[in-house]
């Protein structure tokens, strides 16, 4: 070091070589790392391995420390056993603090060999529902339909109530109605005017080959209880399609506006 400050030619000239191959060796690891990473995340996406960024990770981490061990007995005259003897008296140390990153990184293999949980999967997380981004080192990434990404530590969900959902069920927003009438009231006519209604109004957000459905499911002092079922295609705020739908219907005749009002029933 001191020859580094006080004759910085000398100290060049004497360990040039040195220099050459600490960054040949920084370039390769560097290619290296680059190609492979892109001929994994093709291979994975070709085959049934979730492609999740877990397994790339670990892939780039083995070939820096290998790049690592080559280089620190010729450029930094570090013998490799040496320093790994040194690292594992002090892994028991560092795996304590670290327990819970291990703890992760564990889950998420775990998840992904197992097939648990994938990226592009749909789900409902602690009660979050969105499509899975990717599975990184600590976190499970999920996205919902509003852009918003939750977090979620793996080692939790080997733990937490984890839902994977079809494409319909994570898709469908509801929308309850009462129908003035009693004993006279024509269930199957009013189902198919709503539908219609809604069908015209949400044809362009809706997911499809998946129709708005009508259930009916109770009785109240104003009339008959019922819900319209309506699936939105991916990239539309499950809000959007229950606005339109509401709107589509909100001056039907036989609908009660305000069934917590004193607007007569028609039996």
């Amino acid at each position: 070091m001191r020859q580094l400050v006080e004759q910085p030619w000398e100290w060049l000239q004497d360990n040039s070589g040195r220099i050459i191959l600490l960054v040949a060796t920084i370039i390769i690891a560097a290619v290296v790392v680059k190609v492979v990473s892109k001929g994994l995340r093709i291979a994975l996406d070709k085959s049934n391995i979730p492609s999740a960024s877990i397994f790339v990770n670990i892939v780039r981490v083995l070939i820096w420390v290998i790049a690592i061990s080559l280089i620190l007995q010729p450029v930094f005259g570090i013998n490799p056993t040496t320093l790994m003897t040194a690292l594992g008296v002090g892994g028991i140390a560092v795996s304590l603090g670290l327990k819970d990153t291990i703890a992760n990184i564990v889950s998420g293999f775990g998840l992904m060999l197992g097939k648990v949980l994938k990226p592009g999967d749909l789900v409902t997380i602690q009660g979050v529902s969105g499509t899975v981004k990717d599975v990184t080192w600590r976190h499970t990434i999920v996205m919902d339909r509003s852009g918003v990404e939750m977090w979620v530590p793996n080692s939790v969900l080997n733990t937490a109530a984890l839902e994977k959902l079809p494409p319909a069920a994570e898709a469908m927003a509801t929308i309850p109605f009462t129908a003035r009438g009693g004993k006279r009231l024509d269930t199957q006519a009013i189902s198919e005017r709503i539908i219609t209604a809604v069908t015209a109004a949400t044809e362009d957000i809706m997911l499809p080959d998946n129709p708005p459905l009508v259930k009916f499911n109770g009785f109240s002092p104003y009339g008959v209880e019922g819900q319209v079922l309506v699936f939105t295609k991916p990239g539309v705020l499950l809000s959007t399609m229950q606005d339109r739908a509401a709107r589509a219907i909100a001056h039907e005749g036989f609908l009660v506006q305000n069934a917590a009002g004193t607007e007569g029933i028609t039996a």
